[in-house]
This record gives structure tokens, C-alpha cells and sequence, in this order.
């Protein structure tokens, strides 16, 4: 795909944990790239990661892993204290929120549009397991692994 030059480019932002990348992940990214030209992608900060348990690989593994994804065309760790910082230092024209995150798109809206982001909030679409016994879920591989493995 040609790029354009960074001012008519549209930027997507999709953001997450991606401990143990799954194909849910994949799928959420994949489709991300598709509401726009650029995929930018922040995983989040291990010590920012308070609505479940927080991830076991390290933030630059998590970081670097999601990077070499071939739909990713920029991946960086977020921001210590200010999850919009980095959005605003993108300029995104969309954020991609994936099918089960936790995020409320209302709020997130209003937060953006009181820093002065004019950026549009999707819900990427949910992926269906293709075949019995398919883990869609960072805590379903680990729940496997424990009841296989110990």
C-alpha cells in the first residue's frame, strides 16, 4: 500500500494490553486498520492495567511483539500518568475500541473533546471462534495452560 505524507494521512489508534497475543487480538487489529491508512497502537503500561489482572510479559515484549504485526505501522507503550497524551501527539482520526474492552466511547468522546481532539470512537467488530477449542482470551490461554500444565 502506498502511505501518504503524514498530513493527508488518516491515523486509526487502537490500544490494549496484548499479553500473549491471540487471535482476537489479531482480529481487533486487522480490523482497526481498516478505519484508516495508518495503524498506530499503545499497549498499555503493566502498572496501568487495573480492571483485571495485569499482564504477565513485560511492557517492551508486549510492545515489540505487537510492532511486528504487519497491519501495525507504529507501536509504543503508553504513557505513565495521561492515557491521552499519546493521542495527542498522533493526531488520530479514529480510535478503534475493541468489541469487549471496557471503555465507555461516550466518555472517552468527552474527555477528547475537552482536551480539543477532534477524533471519531469505534467499536471494531467481535470475532467469532472459527473452530472448537479456539482461545480468544489472554486469561482463557493462561486458565488452559494452568489446568493443563500444573
Amino acid at each position: 500500500m502506498t502511505r501518504a505524507t503524514a498530513e493527508d494521512t488518516s491515523r486509526v489508534v487502537a490500544q490494549g494490553t496484548f499479553d500473549l497475543i491471540h487471535p482476537g487480538h489479531v482480529h481487533y487489529l486487522e480490523d482497526a486498520a481498516e478505519m484508516g491508512e495508518e495503524l498506530h497502537v499503545i499497549v498499555a503500561r503493566r502498572e496501568n492495567v487495573t480492571h483485571k489482572q495485569p499482564p504477565l510479559l513485560p511492557d517492551r515484549q508486549r510492545r515489540d511483539v505487537v510492532a511486528a504485526l504487519d497491519v501495525v505501522d507504529e507501536a509504543r507503550v503508553g504513557h505513565p500518568s495521561d492515557i491521552f497524551a499519546p493521542i495527542e501527539e498522533i493526531e488520530p482520526s479514529v480510535i478503534a475500541l475493541g468489541y469487549d474492552q471496557h471503555h465507555d466511547a461516550d466518555a472517552i468522546e468527552d474527555a477528547l473533546a475537552e482536551r480539543g481532539v477532534d477524533c471519531e470512537v469505534r467499536r471494531a467488530s467481535s470475532r467469532e471462534k472459527n473452530y472448537e477449542g479456539e482461545l480468544l482470551s489472554t486469561g482463557n490461554i493462561i486458565d488452559r495452560i494452568l489446568d493443563e500444565r500444573c
